[in-house]
C-alpha cells in the first residue's frame, strides 16, 4: 500500500558496497517516465549514473550536502529543459518524488540532493558544475539528484501520532 511506502520512506545517506541491479534501475527510470507534468510536456530528463568516479565527482557539487553520494552506487541527476516548460521545476520534483517511492518499493534507499540554486563556488552553481560533469548541454537546468543503494543504516518508519496534525485545515484555514 502506497502510504505503507510513504511512512516507511526515510533520506538514506549511507549505503552497502553493493551495486543495485539493471533490473531496478530499469523499473526506477520507467517509473520516472511515467511522472505527471503539466500539459504532458515532460520537459524532464534522467541521468542514471552508476560509474563510481563521475559518482564521486558529482558529490562534490556542492558543500555542504552532497558528499555522501560518494558512497552511492547509482546517482540519478534529474534535469529538464527550461524553456519548454513554464513549471519544469515542479515537473522534475514529481519525477524525483516518484523515484524516491519507487527506490522505496524497491527496498532500496535513496536521498534528494538538492541542485537548483545552490553553489559549487562563489562563482559557479552546482548545476553548472553537474552540467560541466557530465556534458549536458547548456539548455537543461539541472533541478536534484537522487543517491540510490541499498541501505547500510536503519531509520524508523514515521509514526502517525506524531504527524504535525495541526497543517491540516478543511474547508476553510
Amino acid at each position: 500500500m502506497l502510504f505503507d511506502i510513504l511512512k516507511s520512506r526515510r533520506s538514506i545517506r549511507k549505503f552497502q558496497n553493493k551495486e543495485v541491479e539493471k533490473e531496478k534501475i530499469d523499473v526506477i527510470l520507467k517509473s520516472a517516465l511515467l511522472s505527471p507534468s503539466s500539459r504532458s510536456i515532460r520537459p524532464w530528463q534522467f541521468i542514471a549514473v552508476t560509474d563510481a568516479d563521475l559518482i564521486r565527482q558529482l558529490s562534490l557539487c556542492r558543500d555542504p550536502g552532497s558528499q555522501f553520494l560518494a558512497g552511492a552506487p547509482l546517482a540519478i541527476v534529474v534535469i529538464a529543459d527550461k524553456d519548454s516548460s513554464d513549471v519544469w521545476i515542479e515537473d522534475t520534483s514529481i519525477a524525483a518524488t516518484m523515484i524516491q517511492l519507487t527506490v522505496q518499493d524497491l527496498d532500496l534507499g535513496s536521498c534528494w540532493i538538492q541542485v537548483r540554486e545552490r553553489f559549487h563556488t562563489q562563482q559557479e552553481t552546482a548545476g553548472d558544475y553537474i552540467r560541466e560533469v557530465l556534458e549536458i548541454p547548456e539548455q537543461y537546468s539541472v533541478e536534484c539528484m537522487i543517491a540510490i543503494g541499498y541501505p547500510a543504516e536503519e531509520k524508523k518508519p514515521y509514526d502517525e501520532n506524531s504527524l504535525p496534525y495541526q497543517k491540516l485545515h478543511f474547508n476553510k484555514f
